[in-house]
């Protein structure tokens, strides 16, 4: 079904405009191909058509580390077209293109592939077409970081392999139309594996056939929409067990897909913290949005990934992040990273998508700052605080986290650990616990199954908070810089300015005077004069744990 405000029409497009060119001003002079434009634009040649549907029929020959097979294209026309855009990485070749029985001429161009049809397709109607393709994948060597598919081996010698793809784009090993703009409503899986092997995938599984050539094929279903770069093939000697939650939706079927000899380590692990993950996730941001697809964990030899209903997780059975605190507080080692962190992508990345990948801080920005709701949740707010600002040590401030636009190009991996900071801080200027949970769960409420941009985001928290967070949202997305309180201490007076990039910068923060109370000063970037009874420059506190800001009280 075509909907209109989950998409990426011109509409969507014309809203970003004047942000994408602000944005775009403020990054590191970049060179750009045509191939990233190709990749990264909604040209007329994406936009001509809504993906409905897909069922992707893929073969893994493990011991060639090749693939082939198809994926049938059903979609919706927004206007009238006789060409359009899919794509497909250029080392896999696409042996035909099949509509309505009849092969039809295709040409490539870098990862883009180019189809005419033999007729004119009508706005509004429903057709559909297949891509015929095989070749050998881009190998993974650091998944899920350089993305790809990874060919590995278990500890008893048996294939273990798996796709992440996340940036990189899912064309690597299916064709699709890579935009994260345009999530397809449903699609079937069918992953066929030399049999003795299973794959595992995202949704339910709808049946299992065994197949006269020596393979076995496994055909999971999804339900809900997904972003091209969720779709996963896990295949491997797994073994299986489940479980249930009782969450705000009723009964949320919880399964568990491990290697068989670490069966009792996984069952040990997940039980210690997937269910208080929900718990924890759906009172701040609510219902797990998948309750038709459930909820998986299945064992990678990578350290993880989102893929959606289909967890990937490699965190070797350990607390932290393989063992070790991110924040450097010991908060980090009550729980294990990649359960709660992957997890809690299943709300920011998978039930809200940013549109552009240079607006994947909606992504990482919120599910960094779900760790220290997690913390919170269990151990209380201040240790949440403490685990935040922890992260602060991990922040490189080299460019801005909003990347360019249209060209398939995140920006600073400074999304996750400044951007959780900014999370943070923008809760402490709203100064109001239930109102923040009401804006966390209505983002997910208003954007349920959704692509969104920044400004839907940033406008959404405006409109919910009742103030204008657009000036604090621009300095940490779009600049290095965090701002700076600077403070004057005169004639027993004190005087406050932020040193900020954003014009007009002005933001409340909260000070007090040593062993006293916090109160909210409302500086600009003008010197004036603050209300603080008894403040010196000794004795003057700033709010650094809420408020991820320099202080400069001057020489």
């Amino acid at each position: 079904m075509f909907i209109i405000n989950k998409r990426f029409l011109t509409v969507a497009l014309i809203t970003i405009c004047s942000f994408t060119a602000t944005a775009q001003l403020m990054q590191k002079k970049q060179e750009f191909t045509k191939a990233d434009t190709l990749r990264g634009m909604l040209t007329p040649l994406r936009t001509c058509y809504d993906i409905n549907y897909y069922h992707l029929d893929t073969r893994f020959d493990i011991d060639k580390k090749y693939i082939s097979g198809s994926n049938l294209f059903k979609f919706t026309a927004t206007q009238n077209f006789n060409k359009l855009q899919f794509d497909l990485y250029s080392n896999l070749k696409v042996e035909k293109v099949v509509y309505k029985g009849q092969n039809v001429p295709f040409t490539r161009e870098y990862n883009a592939v180019f189809v005419t049809f033999p007729k004119t397709i009508i706005k509004g109607s429903h057709d559909e077409f297949t891509v015929y393709y095989s070749g050998n994948p881009t190998i993974a060597k650091r998944a899920p970081w350089d993305g790809g598919v990874e060919f590995n081996t278990d500890s008893l010698g048996k294939p273990w392999v798996a796709t992440a793809c996340q940036g990189a784009g899912a064309s690597m090993w299916w064709p699709t139309k890579d935009h994260q703009a345009d999530e397809v409503d449903s699609i079937l899986i069918s992953i066929s594996v030399p049999t003795g092997l299973k794959d595992i995938s995202n949704g339910r599984l709808r049946k299992t056939v065994t197949l006269p050539d020596g393979y076995t094929r496994f055909d999971w279903f999804v339900a809900n929409p997904i972003n091209n770069y969720d779709v996963a093939a896990n295949i491997g000697d797994y073994v299986h067990f489940d479980d249930t939650y009782d969450g705000e939706k009723g009964k949320l079927t919880l399964d568990y897909w491990v290697l068989p000899y670490h069966e009792q380590l996984a069952k040990k692990q997940f039980e210690a913290n997937v269910k208080p993950m929900l718990k924890a996730f759906e009172h701040w941001f609510g219902p797990y949005p998948w309750y038709k697809d459930g909820y998986k964990l299945v064992e990678t030899h990578h350290l993880g990934m989102e893929h959606q209903s289909a967890v990937a997780y490699g965190n070797k059975y350990r607390n932290g992040y393989l063992g070790r605190d991110l924040s450097g507080t010991g908060r980090g080692l009550n729980w294990d990273f990649i359960i709660v962190h992957e997890s809690g992508h299943e709300w920011f990345g998978n039930n809200i998508t940013s549109k552009d990948l240079a607006d994947m801080w909606i992504h990482e920005s919120f599910t960094n700052y779900s760790e220290s709701l997690f913390i919170e949740t269990y151990y209380g707010k201040q240790a949440g605080l403490e685990y935040v600002q922890g992260t602060r040590k991990n922040v490189r401030n080299d460019e801005p986290i909003i990347g360019p636009y249209n060209v398939n190009k995140e920006g600073s991996g400074d999304m996750y650990y400044k951007g959780g900071n900014m999370l943070a801080t923008v809760r402490a200027i709203i100064n109001d616990d239930a109102k923040w949970r009401k804006i966390l769960r209505g983002l997910n409420g208003t954007f349920y199954h959704q692509t969104v941009t920044t400004p839907q985001i940033v406008n959404y928290i405006n409109q919910q908070s009742g103030l204008n967070l657009t000036p604090v949202f621009d300095q940490y997305l779009r600049y290095t810089n965090i701002p700076t309180l600077n403070l004057k201490f005169e004639n027993g007076k004190v005087y406050a300015k932020w040193t900020a990039d954003v014009k007009n910068f002005n933001m409340p923060i909260k000070v007090r005077t040593k062993g006293g109370e916090y109160q909210f000063i409302k500086p600009t970037t003008t010197y004036t004069p603050v209300n603080i009874p008894g403040a010196t420059k000794d004795n003057l506190e700033v709010d650094t744990l809420e408020f991820y800001v320099k202080v400069d009280k001057g020489a």
